[in-house]
């Protein structure tokens, strides 16, 4: 083994000598078997994730080249210690591998989120089923079909579904009190079971027949129809013939709209995902497209984080490392399969933009329990399917680093035209503070944050704002900013919380004023404030930026793109302050339901008071004499409203 490097000296936060020489003599002793290991920095944050056929030989590649000053120099540097987890297989690797990924976030790792689940077509246990769609926990009572890409998947197969088979998609509640059928049935989308105008084996029929079309057995239910329509000609019944010659009908158009998704020799792939990986520019994106029961549903983009960092880290490990010469598309394919498919059940077909390593099918194989096939080279159907997934994946990506560059330049903008100095553009933060109440009554005070170059909508807060005389905002400018950097201001100053960059409120110079008060008491720059002041008739493009350290206003110009970051994030604020505040006022004025439980209070007495008072607070604050003033309220009726909302 070639002797090991000592770290750069230049990289922050670089272990002591003590400690690399700890590290490397653990890389020594580590067995020359699979397993697991994990990079730490010295203060404890976990840096990678990786696995490795052969820890000795893996990890210690990482520390026999010099990576002089790029990325992945620094990042090795870093490393203070390490840990491994020995196992039996590659495939207990994977699995390792990917939980620790998923539950820890290391830095150095690529990594894929979504929060989204998956929405699936259901037929509900009934006596007569009925389809919906449905998304959350699987109850085993029912049948469900997909998962699909998306809503609309669903919505589709529901629709089409309608039309050839006419199941029901009414809730229970409404099934079960129809007396007449409802218009679903009279345009035929709905065999009316709810009014028995079809008996229960013929709806179950119906309902089979369904499960095998989402299935993809979508010839045997064509003959099987087709076998049903000559049985009733030959009986002469001619009218249940004519509907099954109706299905069979909408049937045949519904497979010819998807002929489009059937392979060449007419035969269908049952299940099947489309995975293509296309990376430019520092990012990637993974398309996944899905097949069930033969049909394309459609397909949804993934957008990893770490691609950089982390394709970095594998190409640090030397090329004698046979995971070096690994190209990044193919570590994000693999990425994302492991995260995606190996706590969740895969379809028993990937079709894959890239070759992708046979221990990762080999251990989907074993965590699912089905037999599962990756093919990267298809041909006909697939290779169609395989060269739409890629195009998309192409578009998709192009559209996020043009959106990412445009939101990059307007930041960069901003910096230029306020003269500020952020440690990085990347961390530059924003938070945005609009006050909203509709005459003084539910104000509420808005924060919004921008960060990394996009808005951060889970680091948005609100406020109420109690205590101040109504409609006062420069009070409650000042309630909101001193609750929101009071403690905020003895955090930072020990070096525990981090103050944003620059603070925009959502006024002119009276609104700056108070802010500038609030710094002032707090021992704040003053140069963070910023106020955005409506131009001339109040018109888009003519805003005007205050400063609270005495610069005169700066007027940016209607085609700025430093204004048109600090209108979207100043639109944002007020957005989200309008929407806190009429929720607020609806919660408020709920009160006005409490009228209704008084006896004597029918809806036209109700609307009297709340429309003479201006809602329910002003009925509560109404004298007794004041109430019977109003028509048809009699001196007892007012004072029991009296008693009642006080």
């Amino acid at each position: 083994m070639n002797e090991p490097l000592p770290p750069p000296d230049d990289v922050e936060g670089a272990p002591s000598d003590g400690a690399r020489q700890r590290l490397l003599d653990d890389v020594a002793a580590l067995p020359s078997l699979p397993g697991v290991y994990r990079y730490f920095d010295a203060q404890g944050a976990l840096l990678y994730v990786g696995k490795a056929g052969n820890l000795k030989k893996r990890v210690a590649s990482y520390f026999q080249k010099s990576h002089g000053g790029s990325r992945i120099g620094h990042m090795v540097g870093r490393i203070a210690r390490l840990e491994t987890t020995v196992v039996r297989s590659e495939a207990e690797a994977l699995l390792l591998e990917n939980n620790l990924i998923k539950t820890q976030n290391p830095k150095f790792n690529i990594l894929f989120r979504d929060d989204k689940s998956y929405p699936y077509l259901k037929i509900a246990s009934h006596a007569y089923p009925r389809m919906a769609y449905y998304r959350g926990a699987v109850d085993k009572r029912h049948r469900y079909f997909g998962p699909y890409p998306s809503a609309w998947a669903v919505k589709d197969s529901i629709h089409l579904l309608q039309k050839v088979f006419r199941l029901r998609t009414c809730e229970d509640t409404v099934f079960n009190h129809r007396t007449r059928p409802c218009l679903l049935y009279q345009i035929k989308r709905c065999s009316a079971p709810c009014v028995q105008a079809i008996g229960a084996d013929d709806y179950g029929r119906d309902v089979a027949n369904a499960e095998r079309f989402l299935l993809g057995e979508q010839e045997q239910v064509m003959e099987a129809l087709q076998a049903r329509m000559m049985g009733h000609a030959d009986a002469l019944q001619f009218e249940q013939a004519a509907e099954i010659r109706n299905q069979l009908g909408a049937l045949a158009r519904v497979l010819h709209q998807q002929s489009v998704e059937t392979n060449a020799d007419g035969a269908f792939d049952k299940d099947a995902d489309i995975l293509a990986a296309v990376v430019q520019g520092g990012r990637a994106c993974v398309n996944l497209a899905m097949v069930r029961g033969g049909r394309h549903l459609g397909d949804r983009p993934y957008f990893p984080a770490h691609v950089e960092e982390a394709s970095a880290l594998v190409e640090a490990a030397g090329a004698d490392d046979e995971a070096a010469a690994v190209p990044v598309e193919r570590q994000v394919l693999e990425a994302f399969i492991a995260q995606h498919y190996l706590e969740g059940t895969p379809p028993p077909l990937l079709v894959t933009s890239h070759a992708i390593d046979r221990a990762l099918v080999d251990a989907l194989t074993e965590a699912s329990g089905i037999r599962i096939t990756a093919q990267h080279q298809p041909r006909e159907q697939r290779r169609s399917w395989l060269d739409m997934a890629l195009k998309n994946a192409q578009i998709k990506l192009a559209q996020l680093l043009s959106e990412e560059g445009s939101q990059q330049a307007r930041t960069r903008a901003l910096v230029d035209a306020l003269d500020l100095a952020p440690e990085s553009l990347d961390t530059f933060r924003i938070e945005c503070f609009d006050i909203s109440h509709t005459a003084g009554e539910a104000a509420q005070a808005s924060c919004v944050v921008f960060d990394q170059h996009k808005m951060q909508s889970a680091q948005y807060r609100r406020y109420n704002i109690a205590g101040i005389t109504p409609g006062d905002d420069y009070a409650a400018m000042r309630q909101v900013l001193t609750r929101r950097y009071g403690k905020l201001a003895e955090s930072a100053g020990k070096g525990d919380a981090r103050l944003p960059d620059l603070v925009l409120v959502d006024g002119g110079k009276g609104q700056v004023a108070v802010a500038r008060e609030v710094f002032e008491e707090l021992g704040l720059d003053l140069a963070l404030i910023v106020g955005v002041e409506k131009g001339e008739g109040r018109k888009v493009g003519l805003e005007e930026l205050v400063f609270a350290d005495g610069r005169g206003k700066v007027a940016l110009g209607r085609e700025s793109a430093a204004l048109m970051l600090v209108a979207q994030i100043r639109d944002e604020a007020h957005r989200f302050a309008i929407t806190g505040m009429r929720a607020k006022r609806a919660t408020v004025r709920t009160g006005g339901s409490k009228l209704e439980d008084i006896p004597g209070i029918g809806p036209k007495k109700r609307a009297k008071l709340l429309q003479r008072f201006g809602g329910a607070r002003g009925v509560a604050s109404a004298s007794v004499d004041d109430l019977t003033a109003v028509d048809g309220i009699s001196r007892e009726l007012a004072e029991e409203i009296y008693r009642v909302l006080h």
